[in-house]
């Protein structure tokens, strides 16, 4: 089974640049998509195939994920059960036969960390709803998730460290969530690959000098370890500052 995530940073742009060409390209089982920037009214995306599944931030324009799936699920449920962080689209949740599917879009912590305290909130009760989930059965979570876990996940570690994406405390957030009993699959993989991001600046050429963070991931309850069989980061894929990353995965 192939699952692909992308953050598109606004679809209607995206859909300008080439979306359907590389959702087409990519033919996944599963495409997931964060910061859609839309409700469902404000496009029409013909996905022979496919059932669409939306969840909107209640603020036009900002945040959104959605769910294009060939494989039909059992149920379909958006947010995470908590009215505070339910506000913004962040996540769907599609029930499948032997695994949960989330789609996450985790809220940035802004410039000068304005809003590391919710983020923190957030975190402490997005990985109890995860840990909820694998009681039932495997979890697959895919998504822009806002973190570069370690030094190798991003290019400049150092001039970093204080900043949004890189601080000690969403790092050791991501910490806690994987040894509460998940695998990020691509460094389970590929655990010495470096200069593999998904997120690039638009200032500064980033892009071409490939100055990155890897801040987007398939990440998977550990007793799937046995059944990844790949996680790639498409590079090569443009359309968004964000490119897609993927999962293969034997279920």
């Amino acid at each position: 089974m192939k699952l692909v995530s992308w953050n598109v940073n606004g679809l209607r742009a995206a859909v300008t640049k080439g979306f359907m060409d590389s959702f087409n390209e990519l033919d996944a089982d599963i495409f997931c998509l964060q910061e859609t920037k839309l409700q469902p009214e404000q496009i029409q995306l013909e996905l022979p195939g496919y059932e669409q599944f939306w969840n909107s931030a209640v603020k036009k324009g900002y945040s959104g994920t959605a769910v294009f799936t060939r494989i039909k699920p059992i149920s379909v449920t958006n947010g995470i059960g908590i009215e505070e962080h339910d506000q913004e689209g962040r996540v769907i949740t599609a029930e499948y036969e032997k695994f949960y599917l989330v789609c996450c879009y985790t809220p940035n912590s802004q410039r000068e960390l304005a809003r590391l305290d919710y983020r923190m909130t957030w975190e402490d009760a997005f990985r109890n709803y995860l840990l909820e989930l694998d009681a039932k059965k495997p979890v697959i979570l895919c998504g822009d998730l806002n973190v570069a876990h370690n030094e190798i996940d991003l290019k400049n570690p150092k001039t970093n460290r204080k900043n949004a994406g890189f601080s000690d405390e969403e790092r050791a957030k991501m910490t806690e969530l994987l040894e509460s009993g998940f695998t990020d699959t691509f460094r389970y993989l590929y655990p010495d690959a470096v200069d593999e991001y998904s997120w690039w600046s638009y200032m500064g050429k980033a892009r071409d000098r490939n100055v990155g963070w890897r801040i987007d991931y398939f990440i998977t309850s550990k007793h799937l370890d046995k059944n990844i069989k790949d996680a790639r980061i498409h590079q090569q894929i443009f359309g968004s500052d964000h490119c897609p990353v993927e999962l293969d995965i034997d279920l």
